[in-house]
């Protein structure tokens, strides 16, 4: 009887953990080099020959009409209230995986990145509005509020194993944190009138989810028409439609339907039956094959089935699209002098590592928040530089905050600001990594 070794190595609990976390990285890491052509695209075209016909396409009008009821919108609309939903839904996945399953299920363990999103949205409009006050744009103080995950994360992959992975996963998680404090910021503040109708329909949708989950119902297509609906129901209510996403996310459940022991079963019946050509026909093995295929997939939560599904998606083609269809500015000097810029600027590279510093410190001095052992105080400081790239959200809010005679200069103080702390917090990085008493003490980062 031959025994058959198994090569590889066992498994452990934090796999569960760490796995999940490390392809979101890879997949930022990624999707940030794509994002960045997709902006170095926008602007080229912006600011060409093609400028007018390139603007002009984003607000062709695309839609249904049935009757009284209208659902065109501008392509613009489509992807930055359409499209950024499913960016939302997968941050918002992440974020209770993380919250549930993850590092952050530790009050004091989370307790840190929270801060630090809280530190970097408060010290921004603080310092924006300090600016502004009594300007025009005075509205627009959303706008230096959130991170750009893909974009930080991709600044720590041109490190690679030098960066401690303590400080990805600080980053990643105050990035998650202060782009869901955005949206609920864009509901509550950049929505339009409330329509109660609309919005009561909303929640009964989100009932109708609660409830179908609680009955077992495991269909993700079922799902998927329910959250469409939602989502009309939510972007005519006069709340911003992408907070649907968020909402759906957080309701996405975390527990697994096959456990691994009925799993190892359920597989064991399948490889019991005698090698061969016989899995065809409505017979018992091909039903208990079919009944092991989907074990497989419910051995998976569906927050991982859905984030291994969609972030791909999101990140190689919804933000890539929505920096495309937003990012084209045609740039003027008259607008690098113009107050909005310079507030947004400001917010931005000076608000953000303040504001993520000082919360961070005083979380940890009064004893709410632990800091990780690997992430020295010189590395979280690096990273709160990288904290102020706010491109994705910040044109998101933008768009809806500001008019467009003041909106062009509004998305060239963005890019100004991302590209300032972008170049800041790299170089803080790259003499972190070079110093000699860092190379002394591996590439754990504390120096």
């Amino acid at each position: 009887m031959t025994v058959q070794s198994n090569t590889n190595l066992p498994h452990e609990i934090a796999d569960r953990f760490t796995k999940p976390v490390a392809r979101f990285l890879k997949v930022e890491s990624a999707a940030g080099g794509l994002l960045l052509l997709a902006v170095l695209l926008a602007l080229l075209l912006a600011n060409s020959s093609w400028a007018s016909g390139f603007l002009a396409f984003w607000e062709t009008p695309v839609g249904l009409n049935f009757g009284s009821l209208d659902f065109t919108r501008s392509l613009r609309h489509w992807i930055n209230d359409g499209l950024m939903t499913f960016f939302f839904f997968v941050i918002s996945l992440e974020l209770k995986r993380e919250l549930v399953l993850g590092e952050l299920r530790k009050p004091r363990h989370a307790a840190l990145p929270l801060a630090a999103a809280l530190g970097g949205m408060i010290a921004p409009v603080a310092i924006y509005t300090a600016l502004i006050a009594g300007q025009p744009g005075t509205h627009g103080w959303g706008t230096v509020m959130a991170t750009d995950t893909a974009f930080a994360i991709g600044c720590l992959a041109l490190f690679g194993r030098r960066i401690p992975t303590a400080l990805r996963l600080f980053l990643l998680s105050l990035a998650i944190f202060d782009d869901v404090g955005a949206i609920l910021v864009v509901a509550v503040v950049y929505g339009e009138p409330l329509s109660w109708t609309a919005t009561g329909l909303a929640i009964a949708g989100l009932g109708l989810v609660a409830g179908l989950a609680r009955l077992g119902i495991r269909s993700i297509p079922i799902f998927y028409l329910a959250g469409i609906v939602i989502w009309l129901c939510i972007d005519a209510s006069g709340i911003h439609a992408t907070i649907a996403g968020v909402v759906l996310g957080l309701m996405t459940p975390t527990q697994v339907w096959v456990s691994d022991t009925r799993l190892r079963a359920i597989l064991g019946r399948v490889l019991a039956y005698p090698g061969g050509e016989h899995w065809s026909g409505d017979t018992p093995d091909r039903r208990d094959l079919r009944e092991a295929g989907r074990a497989v997939s419910e051995s998976l939560s569906p927050v991982e089935r859905l984030e291994l599904t969609l972030h791909p998606w999101v990140g190689f083609v919804v933000m890539p699209l929505f920096a495309f269809a937003n990012a084209g500015v045609t740039i003027e000097l008259s607008d690098v002098s113009q107050k909005v810029s310079i507030a947004i600027v400001a917010g931005l590279v000076f608000g953000k590592p303040l504001g993520v510093l000082a919360f961070s410190w005083g979380a940890v001095r009064l004893g709410l928040a632990t800091r990780p052992p690997h992430l020295s105080w010189p590395f979280l400081t690096a990273g709160a530089f990288l904290a102020g790239i706010g491109f994705t959200m910040s044109l998101f809010i933008a768009n809806l905050a500001f008019d467009p005679d003041l909106l062009g200069a509004a998305k060239l103080g963005i890019l100004m600001g991302s590209a300032v702390s972008a170049v800041i917090g790299l170089l803080a990085l790259l003499w972190l990594v070079t110093r000699p008493d860092f190379h002394r003490s591996g590439s754990t980062g504390e120096v």
